[in-house]
């Protein structure tokens, strides 16, 4: 991989040891080629899968705060680029709110995106973003397309040579975008700074980063701010009623969409005044002029001062919450603080400890190089003098520059010997109570400024609440998984005549728990098969489904018939009082005569594997589901199971798929089952729901109960 250094992140650095940049003027060409209004070159830095951004152009930095350093796995178009190895577009901002919301909130501009990799055949080095405003078309171009790749394929083969020859690339300094030529020069530059001052409103310039390069005599005077006062400063820190994060929002609305923009302020103490910004590719022209009086209160003033723009920290707690949000299990906690918050704030590890019992737990970690480092600290006291029990007990965030300082107030006994040189140590308090800590850890020492100290502890804020929550998720995950685990057959028993396997997937959306069922009872003189869906995905599905393989285990132990057991088990739900139905196929096995008895209930039907390939649906007689008529009948249908045949007994969730037809459903299945009939029934079950086991979401629980009739059959 490339090297980067710490100029990537301050973008002060000359591309190569003899001073050339590399970056820049490639990243300039390429959206001068497609007309782009900003771009920035993400590189990878050594083997960490961490992309950092080396060099921006036509925007301020700080627009992308977020996103200065990411990890490959994040869910965003610059990491999707670089993990699949191609170019992705986002067309407009409906597109971007849809395919990727955690951008979209925090830009929530219309403008367009194309992502690409900076790839040679065998390495990615990196990757490039670029943007248009809203008014580019919603597709790209096959022109835009093949000089966007193509430089990305130059810049990849300069990344690679630099490599093969040692010489480390390093950030450069970030680049404005030069405005349109040609201006007609018909006056020299005092009169037009006279014509100027002789307008009756303000005008003020404002460059990418939003400080003031020129103001006439009557912006200075509407503003309330002597001229000299306003040039080189940000606009919101010079004004102090226009420290409002609202008016930085249309700011950089203004920059990233290229339209005209406005808004109303209040100068205290009555003074409306309306704003105007005209954006261009080398900033913003501001026009102000007298507002009419309006009927809502300004907003508050904030404090003067340089201090770091708001919009930073707050775009980065906007796109961090959001993601936070999606989070269900603490696994999926420690895993976006270690691919998304970690890299964004540069930690190179992290560990997340959870506090239960007067003890610390290891919840999960990354980035260390010894994982014991780490482990030894399961099951420590929160007496013991850490840094994190510290942190716990007494809810203070700790930070340590380096080494020293660190075992300057704790010995090294009791410090971290990770090999890492800073640490921040960040309690998670959630409703007031402490339920970890937050380790993060730096490779070099590190000093931590008042405005990261904060960020870093607003951050924990959130990373407490979304830990809190899937602690909760996953004890309630535990115990439903326990209660299921309970009430579904741990081994199907083994009957003459009869060869069986079953396959349970649970969905994976809600608490991952549901009421598909299925059981073989090897009663006598017939032993029985049921398979069945109860309404819903919780505990409560789950406890019905308990409730209703019990009873069929019952009546069928008890010698009814396959119509009665099925009439009994409808009258049992109706009295239960629930308001959930329930599917049911309910079968009396006869292997000896070759023949099965079926009662349907509402259940999708069979499927009959004859022995010589061909596959039936079997289309029964049924009656309606579980639990809605007390007096419904269920007629029963007998049918030839000669031997080597399979039935294949199946839930809705093996056949029902977004946007696709149940019969075309139905008829694949029947198509994989007579292609792969002939294999061993666990190879045979493995197969038909192998493509339902590998993704990553199932709308609905898949149960499958096979049946295979043996060769020999007992005399008759």
């Amino acid at each position: 991989m490339v090297a980067v250094s710490d100029g990537q992140r301050s973008g002060r650095a000359p591309g190569d040891p003899a001073g050339r940049p590399m970056l820049s003027p490639a990243l300039t060409a390429m959206m001068d080629a497609v007309g782009a209004h900003s771009g920035a070159v993400y590189l990878l830095p050594g083997d960490e899968p961490v992309l950092e951004m080396a060099v921006m152009a036509g925007l301020p930095r700080s627009f992308a705060a977020p996103w200065e350093r990411v990890g490959v796995g994040a869910p965003i178009p610059i990491a999707r680029a670089v993990r699949e190895r191609r170019l992705v577009w986002v067309g407009g901002e409906e597109e971007m709110a849809r395919s990727y919301p955690r951008i979209a909130m925090v830009l929530p501009y219309p403008f367009a995106l194309a992502a690409l990799p900076l790839a040679t055949t065998s390495k990615v080095y990196g990757a490039v973003f670029v943007t248009w405003p809203g008014s580019h078309p919603p597709e790209l171009s096959d022109r835009e397309r093949h000089e966007l790749q193509t430089a990305c394929e130059r810049l990849a083969l300069r990344l690679e040579r630099a490599a093969a020859e040692n010489r480390p690339v390093r950030g450069e300094a970030d680049q404005p975008v030069a405005g349109p030529a040609g201006t007609a020069d018909t006056l020299g530059t005092v009169e037009a700074a006279r014509l100027v001052a002789r307008l009756p409103y303000g005008l003020c310039s404002l460059d990418l980063t939003g400080r003031v390069g020129f103001a006439n005599p009557a912006a200075a005077d509407l503003l309330g701010v002597p001229v000299g006062e306003l040039l080189g400063t940000h606009l919101w820190a010079s004004v102090p009623w226009l420290a409002d994060p609202m008016y930085e929002e249309r700011y950089r609305a203004a920059l990233i969409s290229r339209h005209v923009t406005s808004f109303v302020a209040l100068r205290p103490p009555s003074q409306w005044l309306s704003f105007r910004l005209y954006p261009s590719a080398t900033g913003i022209s501001v026009r102000v002029v007298r507002a009419r009086a309006v009927s809502v209160t300004g907003p508050a003033g904030g404090e003067r001062g340089d201090a770091p723009p708001r919009l930073v920290s707050m775009s980065q707690a906007l796109s961090l919450a959001g993601a936070l949000t999606e989070t269900v299990s603490v696994q999926d906690v420690v895993r976006l603080v270690a691919e998304e918050i970690a890299p964004a704030v540069g930690s190179g590890a992290l560990a997340l400890l959870g506090a239960r019992a007067g003890r610390l737990h290891v919840l999960g970690h990354h980035g260390y190089p010894d994982p014991h480092l780490v482990e030894r600290f399961d099951g420590m006291p929160l007496a013991s003098p850490t840094p994190g029990t510290q942190a716990v007990t007494h809810g203070v965030p700790a930070f340590f520059d380096s080494r020293r300082q660190l075992e300057h107030l704790y010995p090294a006994r009791h410090a971290t010997p990770d090999g890492f040189a800073a640490w921040a140590y960040l309690p998670l308090i959630a409703s007031g109570r402490p339920v970890g800590v937050c380790v993060l850890a730096y490779a070099e020492p590190r000093s931590f400024s008042t405005h990261e100290r904060a960020v870093l502890t607003s951050l924990a804020g959130l990373i407490a609440q979304a830990l809190d929550r899937a602690l909760l998720y996953d004890a309630k995950h535990q115990l439903a998984h326990g209660l299921q685990a309970a009430l579904l057959p741990h081994s199907l028993p083994s009957l003459p005549g009869i060869e069986a396997s079953a396959r349970y997937l649970p969905a994976t959306r809600g608490m991952e728990i549901g009421g598909d069922f299925y059981d073989l009872v090897p009663s006598r003189p017939l032993p029985a098969a049921v398979i069945g869906d109860v309404q819903g995905h919780n505990v409560t599905a789950a406890g019905l489904m308990g409730q209703l393989r019990t009873a069929v285990r019952a009546y069928t132990t008890v010698g009814q018939e396959p119509a009665e057991v099925m009439r009994s088990t409808n009258r049992l739900m109706i009295d239960l009082g629930t308001e959930l139905f329930a599917s049911c196929l309910y079968l009396r096995l006869d292997p000896a005569r070759g023949r099965a008895v079926m009662a349907r209930a509402g259940h999708p039907p069979p499927l009959l594997r004859r022995p010589d390939g061909r596959v039936r649906v079997l289309d029964l007689a049924g009656g309606p589901l579980l639990g809605i008529d007390a007096e419904a009948t269920y007629p029963t249908t007998e049918i030839r199971l000669a031997p080597g045949s399979v039935l294949a007994l199946y839930t809705d969730g093996l056949i029902e798929s977004p946007g696709v037809d149940i019969e075309d459903a139905v008829a694949d299945l029947g198509r994989r089952l007579g292609e792969a009939g002939e294999l061993p029934l666990e190879a045979l079950a493995d197969e038909l729901v192998g493509h339902y086991a590998a993704a990553e979401e199932r709308i609905d629980d898949v149960a499958l109960l096979l049946l295979r009739a043996s060769s020999a059959r007992e005399p008759g």
